[in-house]
């Protein structure tokens, strides 16, 4: 399916094309001049015209932000030098590919590893969780990613998504893990699940993640640590 998009902040078009359910892939189409930034090694193939370029943006601090945040040290941008050209980023692990457009200033926060690739105009950050409950028993730690246009940026998620747009003071209480996206106006907190019987055989642990509006979130429904715990019982071991 080859998606046109109007970009408001850069006045033109975005064209991308996704491929793939599982393990998908998203096919951008570049005119001459335009680029796409992604981590090193991101890129799975491009036609022929591409300048590539790799460096570590934002400099030591800006790498070792990165790094916490789940993303390589240096990013690599690659720019179309001839009339028009494809290229592809693919998906690292079974899920889904969100494209999602920033005006000029507006954010989103995801969960590490979520970054794929996005427009040369889009700026890739760490974000620190404010409230320490939330850091410690929140599923992603202290620090997730933050993306900041404007432009197009393709996040990877870990299953399928599920978007939900939560009214002022709404909440859901969300299984760690299991929040992908945000946006900044949502309260991401954690609380406890009630009842000594339910923490002992509910399944679900000590805390749950609470996200209260307004704003958007993209849920997941396998996030790959539940599916690797869930693959390890199958696994050959060393006794064996």
């Amino acid at each position: 399916m080859i998606l046109l998009n109007y970009n408001l902040a850069r006045g033109g078009f975005v064209k991308y094309e996704l491929r793939g359910d599982t393990l998908p892939v998203v096919i951008l189409t570049l005119e001459q001049g335009e680029s796409i930034f992604t981590e090193t090694g991101g890129m799975s193939w491009m036609s022929d015209g591409f300048e590539m370029k790799t460096n570590m943006e934002g400099g030591i601090f800006g790498g070792i932000a990165r790094t916490l945040a789940g993303e390589s040290v240096f990013m690599t941008t690659y720019t179309m030098k001839k009339a028009s050209g494809i290229i592809a980023f693919s998906s690292s692990f079974p899920g889904k590919i969100v494209p999602i457009h920033l005006e000029a200033g507006e954010s989103i926060i995801c969960q590490k590893q979520s970054f794929l690739c996005a427009e040369r105009s889009v700026k890739l950050s760490a974000h620190l969780k404010k409230k320490l409950g939330a850091g410690l028993f929140g599923g992603e730690g202290f620090i997730l990613q933050k993306i900041t246009g404007p432009g197009w940026a393709f996040l990877e998620i870990d299953g399928e998504a599920v978007e939900y747009q939560l009214e002022p003071g709404e909440k859901l209480k969300v299984d760690t893990g299991h929040v992908a996206i945000f946006e900044p106006s949502v309260d991401f907190n954690i609380e406890m699940v009630k009842g000594f019987k339910n923490i002992l055989f509910g399944g679900e642990g000590l805390f749950l993640t609470t996200l209260e509006g307004p704003g958007k979130v993209w849920l997941q429904s396998m996030p790959i640590d539940n599916l690797a715990a869930r693959l390890i019982p199958f696994l050959p071991s060393s006794d064996d």
